[in-house]
């Protein structure tokens, strides 16, 4: 077989593997590594060492000479390199301090005051519990990043109160399913910084960027409920007075001052510091960390178990995107060194594909993989391999990865292997069936494809913001 051949078996391995279930990152690792020990294969090399051996006298040296043979191949640099290359990323050091940030916040019984505050404060909207959970969700998730996190609480939350409501359940499940993926999206987003560190776009650039698609999303989804609690009222039916009291303009003004503002605040001081150069994305992080402490210790819900809970969260997930990286790295460069990313720039390039045909393509192998994969794995792994193509095509990598966050709403969205929905489903009351919540997030999965729509119809949704601040 000649090396671009062993580079697609490669890939195929690493397929069939993933989807028998083996860990993906120690599966990139050893695949990385395996296959790397054969390209990189230097017979002179190995054999510099074993030669020592007639010089040695002694039986433990001569082993060591062995072993040293046998090891001597580049693929074990190649590997060492990587993974110094992954722990000194500074853009990836702001992962780690987002999550704590994020863990701290879902800790701190914030969520719980946010939305029946802005419970409250929409009654007289159609919808307004939807609504009130939809704007809780997203500024939850913008938080922490964390779907499984924000579907989870929030349905522990937000769900019963909207079933006992009246609300339909598959339009109720749809709203929390929906809003939980939109802090992959929104900065600041854990995401967008894992596809920078991938594809080398400067992270600030994407956050100004995703922020009209993401207030788009969120708009579109709240059309929705607004449109259908007013075309179907039983679907969502105004709340009684038992269920969301009448209160004073003044008591309202301090409910939204003691628990909307200091969340929206901390977010937006953290995402105003990195968008207008006043703080890298790690300081912002920081600040977002430290703020995160301050409104726990402020709503009295900081303890020493929170607070080690959060730290070990923070460490477990980030070691997990840190292992992504370390064996995608390592997998990636093996791969290309065998010619593996030639073959695929050949077919495509031979398929004479137009711009339009290519991201279409590549959104539709998104989309798919979002079934198995989780958006870290997706981001890592796959989405590095329709970078290199895209200069081919005349395609902005910013705006590529635009289009590549909001597909990946539709990967948590998306019947049978819908995670928001298992997420939901695992917390639900149990008249809720997995068939309900499919049909409450179709809707949302029409949305996210109207706003991919509109985001490629008006290419100015993801350039306008990051030209106005950094220029072209």
């Amino acid at each position: 077989m000649t090396d671009p051949q062993i580079a697609i078996l490669m890939l195929g391995v690493f397929i069939l593997l993933v989807f028998l279930g083996f860990p993906i990152a120690f599966t990139l690792m050893a695949l990385g590594i395996g296959f790397g020990y054969y390209a990189y294969f230097d017979v002179g090399r190995m054999w510099r060492a074993f030669n020592r051996l007639a010089e040695d006298a002694d039986w433990w040296t001569s082993t060591s000479h062995w072993i040293e043979g046998f090891y001597n191949n580049r693929i074990f640099d190649l590997f060492i390199n990587q993974t110094y290359t992954v722990m000194s990323n500074e853009v990836l050091t702001a992962i780690p301090l987002f999550l704590f940030m994020g863990y701290i916040v879902e800790r701190a019984n914030i969520v719980d005051r946010l939305f029946s505050t802005l419970n409250i404060a929409a009654k007289n909207a159609p919808g307004s519990m939807g609504v009130a959970a939809l704007i809780t969700c997203a500024l939850f998730a913008t938080a922490t990043g964390i779907v499984g996190a924000v579907v989870t609480l929030m349905g522990l939350l937000a769900l019963p109160a909207m079933l006992k409501a009246r609300y339909d359940t598959s339009f109720a499940s749809g709203i929390i399913c929906a809003g939980g993926t939109l802090g992959i999206l929104i900065p600041p987003s854990i995401m967008l910084i894992v596809y920078a560190a991938a594809s080398g776009v400067s992270i600030v650039r994407l956050y100004a960027a995703a922020l009209y698609p993401g207030l788009i999303l969120v708009g579109l989804y709240l059309t929705y409920i607004i449109g259908r609690a007013v075309l179907q009222p039983s679907a969502a039916p105004r709340p009684t007075k038992d269920e969301v009291p009448d209160i004073g303009t003044a008591q309202l003004i301090w409910l939204l001052a003691t628990s909307f503002f200091p969340l929206a605040f901390l977010i937006l001081a953290v995402l105003g510091s990195i968008l207008f150069g006043l703080a890298t994305p790690t300081e912002a992080a920081s600040i977002g960390a430290l703020g995160g402490i301050v409104l726990a210790i402020a709503y009295r819900a900081m303890t020493f178990g929170r607070l080690r809970e959060s730290v070990y969260l923070t460490v477990r997930t980030t070691a997990m995107v840190c292992f992504l990286f370390v064996g995608s790295y390592t997998f990636s460069s093996v791969f290309s060194y065998l010619g593996g990313e030639g073959v695929i720039s050949e077919f495509v390039g031979g398929l004479n594909l137009t711009p339009i045909q290519f991201l279409l393509l590549a959104q539709l192998i998104i989309f798919l993989l979002g079934w198995p994969l989780e958006w870290s794995e997706i981001i890592i792994i796959f989405v590095p391999i329709f970078l290199p193509l895209l200069p081919m095509f005349g395609i902005d990598p910013l705006f590529f990865g635009i289009l590549v966050a909001l597909n990946l709403q539709t990967s948590f969205l998306t019947p049978p292997m819908a995670m928001s929905a298992y997420y939901l489903k695992g917390i639900a009351p149990p008249g809720v069936e997995l068939p309900q919540i499919f049909w409450g997030v179709l809707p949302f999965l029409f949305m996210v494809i109207v706003s991919m729509v509109i985001v490629y119809v008006f290419p100015q949704t993801v350039f306008y913001l990051p030209e106005l601040f950094y220029g072209k």
